[in-house]
């Protein structure tokens, strides 16, 4: 026969429990904390969906540019507009009037 303590529960059996309640604690501390837990996971989504919407952006500014490269392709008047503003181009005969910014 076994002894029992007074408690009813023998002292291998509560280690045995303390034993699984630890590591069954340390497996939800890793789950939520460790390398891949639920908060990483979280964080990840977090930056893939800011990743897409520049991608999106950057899409957008793309065909932006490709037609812009595109009109200056075909229209010289274009490309005279661009060297004007980017380039401060003038014609010889022509009087620029620059106003301050405040």
């Amino acid at each position: 026969m076994k002894k029992k303590e007074k408690g009813g529960i023998s002292f291998r059996r509560r280690l045995l429990i303390a034993g699984l309640v630890f590591f069954f604690l340390v497996l939800l501390l890793a789950s939520f904390f460790g390398k891949k837990g639920l908060i990483e996971i979280y964080r990840a989504q977090k930056e893939y969906k800011a990743l897409l919407q520049e991608i999106e952006r950057l899409e957008i500014e793309k065909e932006r540019l490709v037609k812009e490269i595109e009109e200056l392709k075909k229209n010289p008047k274009a490309v005279e507009k661009k060297a004007r503003e980017k380039l401060w181009l003038v014609k010889p005969d022509e009087v620029i009037i620059i106003k301050k910014e405040k």
